[in-house]
């Protein structure tokens, strides 16, 4: 998103990426129409994951760490580059920052769209732990010093996320660092509805029933607040069947793992409240164009957050711009309660606060709702536009030496 505005604020970019051969996710082609047609590209290799997992070795960032040290050094001896920005979750790619900066003298920014080494999982049972926690674990604690001891400038989705840092590493503390979500690019929906016939909702929804969607990861840390929900929704059926039997949630998208070893971690949940028939998840992963012709053709959507106080529903924006009406649950310390208030969402709740009559509130307004007018002042506030701006006065600060 920030591709199509770095120009505006005096910055060229070009991307250094993985070739997508060499990714085994989901692929979403309609993507590069959202990239300006100019923007330089440059793609490496990864080393084959059929042979490396017969080490037991998979993360597509250690497959291709060679490959980006390799092709940034011809890069760096070629031209002068002001700043380098790493903007991925393959966090271990981050550790070349720091080699690059020593020996090109080019400052670099990490930013943070989720936690790399996490303690969240430290006392949770292993069932509830993802797969081969233990070796990412170890390697995360070992690398995440690497790249952060030398490390310009930090952006994130969330002030947990820098605090922690800053705690870990006191000298970040005189590095600039900003929280910088996600914007609204209204452009992404533009591309959504001019080729809806190839990226088309991943669900045909029965229309005598109130389609309530959510679409992105699922887990145990989310429990809390879908409990919430499936709680009321069971003793609304015990008061009005006829009406709340209408009601059926879907969850898309739950699961990172590939088909043959995805979980569901919602519908058990379900079954243990007895609503089987009124919940359905899908664990595969979705196009992010599918995503939203998805969400444009609910009837309404559901944000569940997370109980780890750090994790913020950072991707809420394509769910306002859809102006259908939302429901979201949170975690109290969540930036995404204040963020989707100033939108004017009327249902967004604390999950320690929320109580029956909320959720039965939304649940009666469904019929006779089917669009909501959220403020447009905070529409552009939060738009993609104003955060690559957000971005780039962070870079300058690098880049001048102002802390």
């Amino acid at each position: 998103m920030s591709l199509s505005f770095f120009k505006d604020f005096g910055w060229e970019a070009e991307v250094v990426c993985v070739d997508e051969k060499y990714a085994e996710m989901l692929k979403d082609d309609l993507l590069l129409q959202s990239i300006p047609a100019n923007t330089i590209i440059h793609q490496v290799k990864a080393f084959s994951k059929k042979i490396t997992s017969k080490f037991g070795l998979g993360s597509l960032a250690l497959r291709s760490m060679w490959f980006y040290r390799k092709k940034a050094m011809l890069l760096l001896q070629a031209k002068n580059y002001d700043l380098i920005y790493f903007s991925t979750t393959e966090f271990p790619l981050c550790i070349l920052g720091a080699y690059w900066k020593k020996r090109y003298n080019v400052p670099y920014v990490i930013d943070m769209q989720d936690a790399w080494h996490s303690n969240y999982y430290q006392n949770k049972p292993k069932a509830a732990q993802p797969r081969k926690y233990w070796f990412s674990y170890r390697l995360h604690k070992y690398l995440e010093p690497m790249a952060m001891k030398k490390c310009d400038g930090l952006i994130s989705v969330s002030p947990d996320y820098i605090n922690t840092l800053h705690q870990r590493y006191p000298q970040l503390k005189t590095k600039p660092a900003a929280v910088i979500p996600f914007g609204a690019f209204e452009k992404d929906f533009e591309i959504a509805k001019q080729y809806q016939t190839i990226c088309p909702p991943a669900v045909q929804f029965d229309l005598k029933k109130i389609n309530i969607v959510y679409v992105g990861r699922g887990g145990n840390d989310m429990q809390t607040a879908i409990e919430i929900i499936f709680s009321a929704l069971k003793e609304a059926l015990v008061k009005n069947a006829a009406f709340y039997k209408k009601l059926h949630f879907y969850f898309i998208g739950t699961s990172y793992a590939p088909k043959n070893l995805a979980k569901p971690t919602i519908f058990p949940l379900a079954q243990e409240f007895g609503l089987e028939n009124q919940v359905t998840e899908i664990t595969d992963r979705i196009g992010f164009y599918s995503t939203i012709n998805t969400l444009l053709a609910a009837d309404a959507l559901f944000i569940p957050g997370s109980n780890d106080p750090q994790y913020t529903a950072s991707k809420i924006y394509p769910y306002i711009l859809t102006k259908k009406p939302l429901l979201a649950i949170l975690h109290p310390l969540s930036p995404a309660i204040n963020t989707t208030k100033e939108f004017g969402v009327q249902h967004v709740y604390n999950f320690e606060e929320v109580n029956y009559a909320d959720i039965i509130q939304f649940f009666k307004r469904l019929p006779n709702t089917k669009q909501e007018q959220y403020n447009p002042a905070t529409l552009k506030k939060y738009s993609a536009q104003q955060m690559t701006l957000n971005q780039c006065l962070l870079f300058d600060q690098v880049i001048n030496g102002k802390n």
